[in-house]
């Protein structure tokens, strides 16, 4: 009976709060909620039809070679063989060039349009680096081919190899496309969405900071080191991860110059070779129904997995900054 009247009693409270819930929540707000999360379920449930479509269709594939399919070099319509170990190889590796020289590029363009560039050149460099986003792939992959690739095979790598062809990235014989092209155009193609975000996330530091410090006697340096990029970092952050998505994914303008030959993974920037997106895009209007068409799309699903694990990574990062920013602001209060 007391059990009875206790379950009873925690029904009435539930009921009770269910009540001023909806006294609080207008019936607008509620119908904006649902149609909100509506919109959250619909995204969600294309990422998850996405990944459904990309896994049953590489089923074939996936049961014939198993964990082969990412080792194996060979991609062989003729002989039903295939891997993609090359195509992975090339992705990591250009996107890993465009990171390492867009990432400081990006910053340091961001900082002198924030604190040093003059007031009246500053909107018109904005308005020019936003336009250089909104260029289209093919376009980068046109430059790249048609000026980069023999600007590098005449004067830029037989130059790199003269001068630091002691290092095994700078060796092997010039032939203008592969990965240091491909690297460079995927450079270029992220540079302004690294250079728009930092930007943004840079003009919104606090101004008290700011004249903290010169009140202080710190430099325009100091207050960039530690007022600035502190409180952009997270946003920087973000900047990147947007980058590499795209230089992952990036498909026209690689495909027209990294060369698209499954040649041996080399350290060599010099050597033509693959991406995963490029194998899709050469080799997907040929593809016969049943292993070859399964080979392609298991190599969507490769990509689709990096890029996945990659934003994965790059939010637990995000997310330690937050939590590490927010134990040392409650530990400056106390």
């Amino acid at each position: 009976m007391i059990q009875e009247r206790v379950s009873l009693s925690k029904a009435r409270q539930q009921w009770v709060r269910w009540q001023r819930l909806l006294r609080v929540q207008r019936p607008g707000d509620l119908f904006f909620r649902g149609i909100t999360l509506l919109f959250v379920l619909i995204v969600l449930g294309l990422v998850a039809g996405t990944a459904w479509i990309l896994i049953s269709n590489s089923l074939p594939t996936i049961r014939r070679f198993g964990f082969s399919f990412l080792t194996n070099k060979a991609f062989d319509p003729v002989h039903d063989v295939y891997g993609v170990l090359p195509a992975i190889f090339g992705t990591l590796i250009t996107s890993t060039f465009a990171l390492i020289f867009a990432v400081p590029l990006g910053v340091g363009a961001a900082i002198f349009l924030v604190d040093f560039c003059p007031r009246p050149f500053r909107l018109v460099l904005a308005f020019l680096i936003d336009l250089l986003a909104a260029i289209p792939s093919v376009i980068y992959g046109l430059w790249g081919f048609l000026v980069l690739a023999p600007w590098l095979h005449n004067y830029g790598e037989p130059w790199l190899q003269q001068r630091l062809g002691f290092l095994p990235l700078f060796q092997g014989q010039p032939e203008g496309v592969g990965y240091l092209g491909a690297g460079i155009v995927l450079t270029m193609m992220v540079l302004p969405l690294i250079i728009s975000v930092s930007r943004e996330v840079m003009l919104v530091t606090p101004v008290a900071q700011r004249e903290a410090l010169l009140a202080l006697g710190a430099t325009r340096w100091e207050v960039i080191r530690h007022a600035v990029l502190p409180f952009a970092r997270i946003g920087i952050l973000g900047g990147v991860i947007l980058a590499l998505g795209r230089a992952l994914g990036e498909t026209m303008a690689v495909t027209m110059i990294v060369g698209n030959q499954a040649n041996e993974p080399s350290l060599s920037l010099f050597t033509p070779g693959y991406t995963l997106a490029s194998v899709i895009a050469n080799q997907f209007g040929e593809a016969t129904p049943g292993l070859f068409l399964s080979a392609i799309i298991e190599a969507g699903l490769i990509l689709f997995a990096i890029t996945l694990i990659t934003n994965i990574l790059a939010r637990w990062l995000i997310a330690s900054l937050q939590r590490q920013a927010q134990g040392r602001s409650r530990g400056g209060r106390l």
